[in-house]
């Protein structure tokens, strides 16, 4: 069960990644909500990101840091 809620926040991080490339559906409440879900992992990893790179690679490294999580279980 846990692995399912894992995946299936992975699957939230995606869908937000996706998500930053359509500015046309980000006014959206379920866009909204999305990014706002995303964001209570995304924005710790981003404080430690130097700011000045060109690609926002901390949705990668939440996922990289659950499937490490995953594996030890």
């Amino acid at each position: 069960m846990i692995r399912t809620l894992l995946n299936l926040y992975i699957l939230l991080l995606v869908v937000d990644t996706v998500l930053s490339y359509l500015p046309s559906l980000n006014k959206n409440i379920w866009a909204l909500r999305i990014k706002k879900y995303a964001n209570f992992s995304l924005a710790p990893i981003r404080k430690y990101l130097p700011p000045s790179m060109p690609f926002d690679i901390s949705p990668l490294v939440v996922i990289l840091l659950i499937k490490i999580l995953e594996s030890l279980w």
